[in-house]
């Protein structure tokens, strides 16, 4: 077989096989054999006609098709390996001969993932931060837990006030007929959850237990459901119940049930330690992101619009396993957001650039630097993986090379590495605003 590469703009080019004639041969036998099974010859059983006999019914051509589709694929891929391309979306295939006795010619358009010129990417600058934990970041998260363990309580007295707990009947409309999805009995809401329609939660601020009232609003003109968008719309709600939450004391008596500790003052250095901790892990990803950014900012690249579109395509697949994994599916959480699909890409799609842009950069630092996985490497990750999972490495090994995602598995070791190697290789500089809180001072 021979091929050949030629590229005619940017990340386009141009990939010309030419496959031998043996090869066309033992295609149009496959095709044949497959045919055969389902021709209609008169005085033949299906799969018992010969050849000859088929060939002058039905002619050589018909099973031209056939031949092609087994074919094409293999010398498609065999061609990428010996041309040494990374084809990145789906080709544009012009069969230019096909025919028996003959060698089987294909041309196809082929774009292909971009050049990357590297620019500087080593000593880049990157600001200090301090893991510091200031009181009120301490006391922020005090309150956090303190609304964690606290009771609810029924409210019988007073008005529904922002962050309640409501249990409502609602009877919804449009121009007087009510509309699918616009009903309910006794539904807990929470105010300010921002879980239904904007506008409808603030004005069921101020309802008493009992009280009856029309809420309107309007349905944003970007809703899911096309016949309701922008349409106004009138609720019927009565309000049945009224839960407030209430925090318990922050005392000693508090840190006992939340912690092995016997005082506040023992648990609250506790947690700033912990908090010290995790603020450290952040400020790890924040320095680890902007050796990243700016190593991909001093690149140049043309990255292929298909590209940007896979990855797009990935983020909203992981974007709906996690709505899976709370309960959820993407169809609800549209709904309650009023966005289409089409919104939730377009919002993705500045990110899904940037992770594509930022892979690619990682990638060929990665090959300069003869960053390298090694079998160590590999074995550690799959124990740690098997750790998480409650399985054997082994099982993990099997099932992600089942799925053809062990070659993923080193990528993602390779890319982590080279983000370590950017980290070791950059200087910590003092922070712009404290550069200039400190000039300004003298």
């Amino acid at each position: 077989m021979k091929a050949t590469w030629e590229k005619i703009e940017k990340n386009l080019g141009v990939l010309e096989v030419e496959v031998e004639v043996e090869r066309v041969t033992a295609a149009l036998d496959k095709a044949f054999n497959k045919v055969v099974k389902k021709a209609n010859v008169p005085g033949f059983r299906k799969g018992k006609v010969p050849r000859a006999i088929f060939e002058s019914r039905f002619g050589v051509e018909s099973l031209y098709q056939d031949a092609i589709d087994i074919l094409l694929p293999e010398a498609y891929g065999e061609a990428i390996d010996e041309t040494d391309i990374f084809p990145v979306d789906r080709p544009e295939v012009d069969v230019e001969q096909f025919a028996k006795g003959q060698p089987f010619i294909f041309k196809a358009k082929v774009t292909v993932k971009p050049e990357v010129k590297l620019g500087e990417y080593k000593g880049l600058e990157v600001p200090v931060q301090k893991a510091e934990v200031t009181e009120e970041e301490l006391t922020a998260e005090l309150t956090r837990l303190q609304e964690r363990h606290a009771e609810l309580v029924v409210i019988e007295d007073e008005v529904a006030a922002n962050g309640d707990i409501t249990v409502i009947d609602f009877d919804g409309s449009v121009d007087g007929v009510p509309f699918e999805g616009g009903q309910a009995e006794r539904h807990s809401l929470e105010l300010g959850s921002n879980s239904f329609i904007p506008g409808f939660e603030e004005q069921v601020i101020g309802m008493g237990v009992g009280d009856l009232k029309d809420i309107e609003v309007t349905f944003p003109e970007t809703y899911h459901a096309e016949n309701l968008a922008g349409k106004v719309a009138v609720f019927k709600v009565k309000l049945h119940e009224i839960k407030r939450k209430q925090l318990p004391a922050l005392d000693d008596e508090f840190a006992k049930d939340v912690s092995e500790f016997d005082t506040l003052e023992e648990y609250k250095a506790d947690l700033k330690q912990q908090l010290e901790s995790r603020k450290q892990d952040e400020l790890k990803g924040v320095r680890e992101n902007a050796v990243v950014d700016k190593a991909s900012e001093n690149a140049e690249i043309e990255i292929p619009e298909s590209m940007i579109e896979s990855e797009v395509q990935n983020m909203v697949r992981d974007f709906d396993n996690r709505l899976r994994q709370q309960g959820m599916n993407m169809d609800m959480f549209l709904s309650f957001s009023g966005q289409t699909r089409e919104d939730l890409q377009t919002q993705m799609k500045g990110d899904a650039e940037k992770r594509v842009r930022n892979n690619l950069v990682l990638e060929v630092i990665a090959k300069t630097e003869n960053i390298e996985v090694s079998e160590e490497e590999i074995t550690q990750e799959l124990a740690t993986m098997a750790e998480a999972y409650k399985r054997t490495p082994e099982e993990i090994r099997s099932i992600l090379t089942a799925n053809g995602s062990i070659g993923s598995l080193n990528e993602d070791i390779s890319l982590r590495k080279t983000i370590e190697f950017l980290v070791a290789n950059s200087k910590e500089v003092e922070a712009v605003e404290e550069a200039a809180a400190e000039v300004s001072a003298e």
